[in-house]
């Protein structure tokens, strides 16, 4: 078995979660985002974050808007929707679940 393969899907698994948690508190722009989870130890490259913001935008999670750059072209910035945040608020009280009971498992295994 790879485990650089189950570490990357335990990564991909949280990404979207991730994704929406950073945009909480303010919109960004894609470089920004993946600054914010590279900096988090997420190893996220952009071939796999452009897909997954235009799924969060098609699915009415995410809205953008553009905004010209002293440096260069206009910058996409994402922000969450207001379906967006609740989809959030509802993923945070899963992601406390899962893993207060992976604590719980991991926990007990290793106290054995």
């Amino acid at each position: 078995m790879n485990i650089e393969n189950t570490k990357a899907q335990m990564r991909k698994g949280v990404l979207e979660f991730c994704i929406l948690s950073v945009l909480k508190k303010q919109d960004a722009y894609t470089s920004e985002i993946l600054e914010t989870l590279k900096n988090a130890k997420l190893l996220v490259v952009e071939g796999t974050i452009y897909p997954l913001l235009t799924r969060l935008k098609n699915d009415g999670l995410l809205t953008y808007r553009w905004e010209e750059s002293t440096s260069g072209p206009p910058r996409k910035y994402y922000g969450l929707t207001e379906d967006g945040q609740t989809f959030l608020d509802e993923l945070n009280g899963t992601w406390t679940e899962l893993s207060n009971a992976v604590n719980l498992i991991t926990n007990q295994n290793t106290e054995s």
